[in-house]
């Protein structure tokens, strides 16, 4: 018997690990519920909710080859090598498939397991299957790892030229086992399940994605360099999530991209072009948080910003967790967090920088909190994004680089759809009054809407003081 230990790749197709299992020999999957895991990496509950569904599906989908699912508990992941090791011996089990995952603790998790096994006698192996290419393949010409994501791109791109990845054959029935599958459990402690008007946003099962994939790919890519940035339209593909749980693979988007655009991926159709990058983006924070893992343990990729004099503003912070800033694109975007579990790609950028600049509260309140409402919540990418608009990370925006809330609102939501939608107490407004109700001065006349918690204009001076009296990255590095 061999056994695919499954993580955050919930799917039958393109999976790298359940292949090889299956070429090996009878294969049962499980797969373990942590809660005081998810609960210490803040994981949201619309997101275990979406595991937990995407789970079902799977089953099933299992189920057709003849493959049982088994659930197992262990409240974090220290309890791993015990309860898999267990499990394997009341099976014997041969050996373990994993697909890789990254960040520190993922990294412990699995080589403790590994050691446990093999100590057992049971073989372990890990496949690349979330990234394009293996952390620590693509360095620099001194052998290090890519801080600036052009740089990173371009490699990417001669090695695509020269090998593309390919999607991984779905494995066949097997006979079937006296083994029968367990119940996927509906809910876990600790994770109130979400609305089903959030649900209904987000179906589980990899047909799901693969329909959001296709069209995508048919109806949408062209267009999405020049209508991603507006969150009043339909531009992004709306497939984070499934990313994330793994339910579609990176090879599936960047086949589905290529077949667009006649197999390029450097020239043609500039929508496809752009969305390739974004997949690029994300393998990009994966490699960062394997070659620098300082950034896997809530640490400032650069150095010298962890001096920054972050101020201790809670009734600041509440207002921009609760949607109550008075800057309606701020609030606005904050409140489809709050009710979808997804906010839109542009609006996170502008939040990000709204809440370290003007309100000078440190990246990391905002990571957290983000963690906490996202369905697509992951590591990598909410850690990359949060340190770029702080300007404490990779690749970051310039410290002097401060979004206007109102100029980002005029500019991507002009005539303040998006704004009205999430904030229908703005719904008398005209398209100039709705971006800065404040304007309005006396005739301010909606009572249920609150004055603006900053003054746009000395936040922003306040945090260019900030960062210039950083010290310099070279003394930081001479003190450490």
């Amino acid at each position: 018997m061999h056994l695919i230990w499954l993580r955050t790749d919930l799917r039958l197709h393109d999976n790298t690990a359940l292949a090889a299992a299956c070429q090996r020999g009878p294969v049962a999957a499980v797969y373990l519920v942590t809660p005081q895991q998810w609960l210490a990496h803040d994981d949201a509950p619309c997101k275990v909710d979406f595991w937990l569904r995407n789970l079902q599906h799977l089953s099933q989908a299992l189920g057709t080859l003849n493959i049982p699912l088994l659930i197992r508990h262990a409240a974090t992941w220290d309890q791993a090598p015990a309860v898999l090791g267990q499990l394997c011996r009341e099976l014997s089990v041969a050996s373990v498939h994993v697909n890789e995952e990254y960040g520190i603790h993922e990294s412990r998790r699995d080589a403790a397991v590994a050691e446990a096994l093999e100590a057992g006698g049971v073989t372990f192996h890990s496949y690349l299957d979330q990234l394009l290419f293996q952390p620590g393949s693509v360095l620099t010409k001194t052998g290090t790892y890519f801080q600036v994501f052009s740089q990173f791109r371009k490699v990417c791109y001669a090695r695509l030229h020269s090998a593309l990845p390919r999607r991984v054959a779905t494995p066949k029935a097997q006979a079937a086992l006296t083994l029968k599958s367990d119940p996927i459990p509906e809910q876990v402690d600790g994770f109130e399940p979400p609305s089903e008007t959030l649900r209904a946003l987000w179906p589980a099962g990899e047909d799901e994605a693969r329909r959001r994939l296709d069209a995508f790919a048919d109806q949408q890519i062209s267009y999405y360099k020049d209508e991603r940035d507006f969150p009043a339209k339909p531009g992004t593909s709306q497939l984070s999530a499934y990313l994330a749980a793994g339910v579609v693979s990176p090879r599936q988007c960047l086949h589905a991209a290529l077949q667009t655009n006649q197999g390029e991926f450097e020239s043609g159709d500039i929508g496809t072009i752009t969305w390739i990058n974004e997949l690029l983006w994300r393998e990009f924070y994966k490699h960062i948080l394997v070659g620098y893992p300082r950034v896997s343990r809530h640490r400032a990729f650069r150095p010298e910003t962890e001096a920054l004099a972050w101020r201790d503003a809670p009734e600041d912070l509440a207002a921009w967790q609760q949607a109550r800033t008075g800057l309606p694109i701020i609030d606005a975007a904050m409140r489809q967090l709050l009710e979808t579990g997804w906010m839109h790609n542009r609006l996170r950028m502008v939040v990000a920088m709204f809440l370290t600049k003007n309100l000078l509260i440190d990246w990391r309140e905002g990571e957290r909190f983000f963690m906490r409402h996202l369905i697509d919540g992951d590591l990598a990418a909410n850690n990359g994004g949060w340190q770029w608009s702080s300007s404490t990370g990779t690749d970051s925006a310039p410290y002097f680089r401060i979004f206007s809330p109102l100029s980002q609102s005029e500019k991507f939501d002009g005539d303040g759809v998006f704004i009205k939608r999430w904030l229908p107490e703005l719904a008398t407004l005209n398209k100039k009054e709705v971006h800065n109700p404040q304007a309005l001065g006396g005739l301010f006349g909606v009572a249920d809407y609150p004055r603006s918690i900053v003054d746009l204009k000395k936040s922003r001076e306040r945090a260019l003081a900030a960062f210039r009296n950083l010290p310099s990255r070279q003394e930081v590095a001479e003190h450490e």
